[in-house]
């Protein structure tokens, strides 16, 4: 999966209905929490072989098991088959955020480092918004 240099806004702009409005809904309040940090699109392969398209909000490094340095989001948003995820790639206090807090944005699963929901409106988005600015200061 890589960065594809697609813009973002268009991406958005070609879904269908309802998933538009959903992730533009929560692209808003999570791009208003990490303003000034790259916001992308992330395309290809994800894990278990799937296709994938991914808004990826700010940038972090890390490095894999096979000494590979890999850049990746902060925060990313994507629509699955048959609900949507939001990927939350920070920790505090050696707990990942989305297990940490997740419970807490609403009508969610959560996963360790990934909350899915079925749309947008099972979502708190204050409690979103708070979640967002966590994972934005954890990841420095």
């Amino acid at each position: 999966m890589e960065i594809s240099g697609r813009n973002v806004d268009e991406y958005l702009a070609g879904l269908p209905e309802p998933l538009r409005a959903d992730l533009t809904a929560l692209d808003a309040v999570i791009a208003a929490e990490m303003k000034e940090l790259p916001r992308e699109l992330y395309e290809g392969k994800f894990w278990g072989g799937s296709d994938q398209q991914i808004i990826g909000y700010g940038r972090y490094s890390y490095q894999r098991s096979d000494k590979k340095t890999v850049e990746w989001f902060v925060v990313g948003l994507a629509a699955q088959k048959n609900y949507l995820s939001l990927y939350i790639a920070a920790v505090e206090d050696g707990q990942y955020l989305s297990e940490k807090y997740g419970k807490d944005l609403g009508k969610v699963k959560v996963g360790k480092s990934s909350i899915s929901f079925k749309a947008a409106a099972d979502i708190d988005t204050d409690e979103l918004a708070s979640l967002v600015r966590r994972a934005r200061e954890s990841a420095g």
